[in-house]
């Protein structure tokens, strides 16, 4: 089914894109690198429904031929009927986890690279307005406009805390990063003790902060990008600096663990669907089929979008289809075994 569908799916992608590559002269490896690429992230996404409807193909072709009704009457029970479908089904969510923790990160990175900086030139994958930002367990820092290009932003405020204590608040009128220091225009910082407040200005001044300008606007994507380990660890760096991305981070990481589970819920609806022989043959099988994974694909989408733009929990978003569709798969087991 991949072979099938991967090829329809490079074929289509390349007539709507190949306007923008043949204008803009993206060199051949990295269109080719970019299909590479391409490939390995929409398989690890459509893994199940693919699997879905090979099952429902394959099942229905054994149902049409009567084999299905011999083989539970010769006293094989549709357990042991059900058997393979799940030994193919671990073997396929083993290696689906395995991809989407440690193989698709890598494809994911070079497919959005290349879509950013060739296809959509102009689209802005980071966050560039009202940066507010825990950096370390003291700071915060706040930046109104920064310029991912320049590495430049304006009305820049760094606050240092000791407990619940202000201690001392930077403030400068624009933050430009120079590799090893920052240089701070209309630079003011204003200590805070406990008989006056001390009062530093400068028109120009070079100082060294300990963060990245790339760690406070990371790209949207960049979840995707990351293995599991680096995820986690990312996102509880993120936590803790306030990132307004937690939502499309957290989606990320639970659908890692959620993809392989569906696989085995998909599994089941389609052997319990097909392996009924039905009037009309294996084109009703495959029209439910069909309409079963795209309600599948809906629900996902959903959720998922509703966890990255609002505050609905990320965890109930991307479980939330398996729950349902697994309440259906046993409701369809239970009636395809009588």
């Amino acid at each position: 089914m991949l072979l099938l569908f991967i090829p329809i799916g490079i074929t289509v992608n390349l007539a709507e894109k190949i306007g923008k590559i043949l204008e803009r002269q993206v060199p051949f490896p990295d269109v080719a690198q970019y299909y590479l690429d391409f490939t390995i992230y929409f398989a690890n996404l459509l893994f199940p429904i693919f699997l879905f409807l090979s099952v429902i193909w394959f099942t229905s072709k054994l149902a049409n031929n009567t084999e299905v009704v011999a083989f539970l009457s010769s006293g094989v029970s549709f357990w042991r009927f059900l058997r393979p479908y799940m030994i193919g089904a671990t073997i396929i969510a083993i290696f689906a986890l395995i991809m989407g923790l440690y193989l698709a990160p890598s494809a994911s990175k070079g497919f959005n690279e290349f879509k950013y900086k060739h296809l959509k030139t102009n689209a802005q994958v980071v966050q560039t307005k009202n940066i507010y930002r825990q950096v370390n367990d003291n700071d915060y820092i706040f930046v109104s406009n920064f310029n991912p290009v320049t590495k430049q932003g304006s009305n820049f405020t760094l606050e240092h805390f000791e407990g619940n204590r202000l201690v001392y608040k930077i403030t400068a009128n624009s933050i430009k990063d120079n590799d090893s220091t920052y240089r701070l225009l209309a630079y003011t910082k204003r200590t805070f003790t406990d008989n006056e407040d001390i009062v530093e200005f400068s028109r120009r001044k070079d100082i060294a902060f300990n963060f990245e300008a790339e760690d406070l606007t990371p790209e949207e994507y960049i979840a995707e990008t990351l293995q599991y380990g680096e995820l986690v660890r990312f996102i509880e760096k993120e936590k803790r600096r306030g990132s307004s991305n937690i939502g499309r981070y957290m989606v990320v990481k639970y659908k890692k663990w959620s993809l392989p589970v569906s696989v085995f819920i998909l599994t089941i609806i389609a052997v319990a669907v097909s392996s009924i022989k039905r009037r009309g043959g294996m084109g009703v099988n495959l029209a439910f089929g069909i309409t079963i994974a795209m309600i599948f694909v809906f629900f996902d989408k959903v959720f998922g979008v509703m966890a990255e733009q609002s505050s609905f929990n990320p965890l109930i978003a991307v479980w939330f289809p398996n729950i349902v569709f697994g309440i259906l798969a046993a409701y369809l087991l239970y009636n395809a075994k009588r």
